[in-house]
């Protein structure tokens, strides 16, 4: 049977109280055996060897604390077996017990000898924890200096807490100090750690023990020991406790030993911390039986006289300062006399006289107040409705008397919370609802540092948050949320979107659009918030969207040129599974550069990060993922759409910061567009002007005829494009009286016109106008055809028409426009040349030569 690692071995039954002595088995790794098997059959067997090797000095004594039990311990190769066994080298050794349950019965004490009369070179002392750490241990150090001097026990940051000799510790690790004096041991006290004694000094000799239940875990605790040199002034005190109480108000009972010798004296050191009053009171004493003197307290303060009373006196009461309280006995009768006994109780308690404010908030139901410390060493005292509270908080629709003891306005911290609710959309009021500073009591010592808005949305909704005024601007990289109206928007599991400003002016986000709870929270600089600050957003509840955040951006060449897009709690990731939008609208005559200055992309264990970018109106889109490459730089021509969504990642994280330029559209394609136009129109003018040329030139051509009188025709006249009226539209051929000497005073001028083959080369005119001036001579025919030309350098007989006055070609069967070799057979007989009868126009040759052919004939368009 092994027996290393301190393993029990428990075999058997019960050795009986007539049982003969054991027979020595020591146990080892190749006992083995019918016999060594029922030896070790009623033994408790431990194997101490191999351990860790023990401090110097140490000693182990296994001692028998139950005398109802014959059981008895044998150590090694030694036969003989007893109830008590020190070990003082317990480094290799074998430890058998008659019993087979030893740790029920036995104790195991580690004891140490630390002597500084000689050499002081201990620096701390603490517990071993290897020797038998199933039995009930109990650790013992005994303490010895030089005479007329005291050894010192420095505890713990954490204390020690004095208790009465029958309490247990809440640890069960209970500490007991003693001092030996010429008249016998006298216990110092019982002590637990964690407590306001901090230091011990005790006379010349003494110990320290350590008591722990079996099955218990060790909890180590060192001390510092060392000599220290008590003060001739001090007499013959025989120990010194110094105690550190704490602040705010407390309790704290001490106890004196309960056989001080004759004339000895026990002292304790008080400190008290700042704006503290104590009082001491003696809850129970015993007063012993004096030959001479008597026992008194004694109460000394810095720079004042000290202060004697006795037992039965009134002791001190709402003092402050540090202090210093001493037991003194007296002179007690031999033999067996009640000895001298005292427990007294300090308590402490906060001085000076509350500030009260009464804080209302029964008429808003949904702002609650929270009150703190922002200092740890701070000596501010809280308290609501006089109960003291490290946190003060105002719940929503109360009132509270709220008490403030030393608190400085720079070392507290005020905030608000509000929340603004919505159970239904249908139910709620989807006007906008500001969110301003709360106005509260003037009587808060110190402004108001922070408000917080809980926008609790419903199931099929979403907020919307705006800026009360223009547009809100985001803040980037570098730039602190606690400045003047900004907030930092969160989602209500603490996730953060982003920090807002809606400062005038600076503003390019027009809404923004969330799907869940959210939380908006104003922090102020040095000089607080208070209501006169305008309102920080606008915020409603909006119908449900597609993605969990959306932002509409407005761009304006009059606000900021160029801006910042980042995604949720930039530089931090981004919502895992989560999507995002911005609506980018641009003005007409702009285009805008999107550029990624810094992408993060994760490795996704699910899913897929994706980037899509689309232009308004457009069903071309450009899409990127986190395992596709793109690129950097996109120019966008008009207002677009940009999306992004995140994967679930599995190391790494998705963030994206991009900034948006906006920049005039370039001129090039309008000056293409220009010159095209220009040479369009060049060539146009060109072609103009050759069309022009050539109608000239035939205009010219045509100038050079003349038209002939047609009696129902319209006259023309050489030159003249147009006629503004018809001859059926207009009344210049009707009269109503003609004077017979104008209409045929032709007919008397000298017969030789007509013989000599002149011409009538006029235009039918409103009324006749008698020719006053000379007449030349016409000139003769000579054309071979018998038509008659254009008359040529000779002055016409009639005045010319008016400029305007330009009728349309004749549409009559004509000889050449410069002939008038023919005749209307209609015209026979008759001087007037009154037409005979109605019918078509028969021309008649005047001339017998038949060489030309018929002239061409000419109709008016207008005919």
């Amino acid at each position: 049977m092994s027996c290393f690692g301190l393993v029990l071995s428990c075999l058997g039954s019960w050795l009986g109280p007539d049982a003969a002595a054991p027979v020595t088995a020591p146990c080892s790794s190749s006992a083995s055996g019918a016999g060594t098997a029922g030896a070790a059959a009623t033994r408790g067997v431990r194997d101490i060897s191999g351990q860790e090797s023990p401090e110097p000095g140490t000693r182990v004594i296994i001692r028998r604390s139950s005398e109802e039990s014959n059981c008895t311990v044998c150590v090694g190769e030694d036969p003989a077996c007893s109830k008590t066994k020190i070990l003082s080298d317990p480094q290799n050794m074998t430890v058998e017990f008659t019993c087979p349950s030893p740790q029920d019965i036995f104790t195991v004490e580690v004891n140490r000898d630390l002597d500084c009369s000689k050499s002081c070179a201990y620096d701390t002392i603490h517990p071993e924890s290897s020797i038998l750490p199933d039995f009930k241990q109990i650790f013992t150090w005994d303490l010895k200096v030089s005479p007329a001097k005291a050894f010192q026990l420095d505890f713990p940051a954490s204390g020690m807490k004095q208790i009465q000799s029958l309490e247990q510790c809440l640890d069960k690790h209970t500490y007991t100090i003693l001092m030996y004096s010429r008249a016998g041991t006298v216990p110092i006290g019982t002590f637990c750690r964690t407590g306001t004694i901090t230091r011990m000094q005790v006379l010349w000799k003494g110990r320290v023990s350590l008591e722990v239940p079996r099955d218990t875990v060790l909890i180590p605790s060192d001390f510092k020991y060392s000599e220290a040199v008590v003060s001739s002034s001090a007499g013959s005190i025989s120990a010194v406790v110094d105690v550190v109480l704490a602040r705010g108000v407390s309790n704290t009972d001490f106890f004196s030993p309960s056989n001080i010798p004759s004339d000895y004296v026990m002292k304790w050191n008080f400190v008290v911390p700042p704006m503290h009053n104590f009082t001491v009171n003696f809850v129970k004493y015993t007063e012993p039986e004096c030959q001479s003197k008597m026992a008194r307290v004694t109460y000394q303060q810095d720079n004042n006289p000290p202060i004697d009373k006795s037992l039965r006196d009134n002791q001190v009461t709402n003092y402050q300062g540090n202090f210093s309280l001493s037991l003194t006995n007296c002179d007690v009768k031999k033999g067996k006399v009640p000895g001298l006994f005292l427990n007294f109780r300090v308590s402490v308690f906060r001085s000076g006289i509350p500030y009260l404010c009464t804080v209302d908030l029964q008429n808003d139901e949904a702002l609650s107040l929270q009150l703190e410390h922002t200092t740890l060493d701070s000596f501010c005292e809280l308290s609501v409705d006089s109960v003291v509270q490290k946190t003060i908080i105002v719940p929503p629709g109360s009132k509270a008397i709220l008490s403030f003891l030393d608190c400085r306005s720079d070392e507290l911290l005020l905030t608000a919370k509000k929340t603004i609710e919505c159970q239904n959309l249908s139910l709620c009021s989807l006007a906008e609802i500001l969110l301003s500073v709360p106005a509260l009591d003037s009587c808060l010592p110190t402004p108001l540092q922070e408000v917080t808005w809980v926008l609790q949305m419903p199931q099929d909704g979403a907020v919307e948050l705006r800026a009360p005024q223009g547009s809100l601007n985001q803040l980037g990289p570098g730039q602190d949320c606690v400045t003047p109206m900004s907030v930092l928007v969160s989602e209500a599991d603490g996730s953060r979107i982003g920090c807002f400003s809606s400062l005038a002016g600076k503003g390019y986000i027009d809404k923004v659009q969330i799907s869940s709870n959210v939380t908006v929270t104003a922090v102020a600089g040095a000089q607080g918030l208070n209501y006169k600050h305008g309102p920080f957003l606008s915020m409603s509840f909006s119908p449900e969207i597609t993605d969990n955040l959306i932002y509409t951006i407005f761009l304006s060449p009059l606000g900021l040129s160029t801006v910042l897009l980042m995604t949720p709690n930039w530089p931090g990731t981004m919502k895992s599974e989560s999507t995002l939008s911005w609506i980018v609208n641009i003005p007409e005559e702009y285009r805008a550069e999107l550029s990624f200055l810094n992408v993060s992309q994760p490795r996704c264990r699910e899913g897929h990060t994706e980037m899509i970018i689309k232009e308004m109106g457009s069903e071309i889109e450009q899409s990127f993922r986190e395992d596709n490459a793109f690129d950097h730089k996109v120019d966008m021509s008009g207002s677009f759409y940009l999306n992004m969504s995140n994967c679930e990642p599995g190391y790494g994280h998705f963030a994206i910061l991009s900034q948006l330029s906006l920049q005039k559209k370039s001129k090039k394609l309008l000056s293409i567009i220009l010159g095209v136009i220009g040479a369009l129109l060049a060539v146009s003018l060109i072609i103009l002007i050759v069309v022009c040329v050539v109608i000239r030139k035939k205009k010219h051509q045509l100038a050079n005829r003349s038209s002939i009188c047609i009696p129902k025709g319209i006259a023309s006249l050489p030159g003249d494009a147009s006629f503004p009226k018809i001859r059926a539209n207009n009344e210049s051929h009707v009269y109503d009286y003609i004077d017979e000497t104008m209409v045929y005073g032709h007919l008397l001028e000298d017969e030789r016109l007509r013989e000599g083959g002149g011409q009538f080369n006029g235009h039918q005119v409103d009324t006749y106008r008698m020719f006053t001036g000379t007449v030349d001579t016409m000139a003769v025919n000579s054309e071979p055809d018998g038509c008659q030309g254009p008359e040529t350098d000779s002055y016409h007989p009639f005045l010319g028409p008016s400029e305007t006055f330009m009728p349309p070609r004749p549409h009559s069967p004509l000889c050449p426009l410069n002939s008038m070799g023919f005749e209307d057979r209609r015209m026979v007989d008759n001087e007037l040349y009154t037409f005979k009868n109605q019918g078509d126009l028969n021309t008649i040759n005047l001339f017998n030569d038949d060489r030309l052919p018929p002239p061409d004939v000419e109709y008016d368009e207008a005919f």
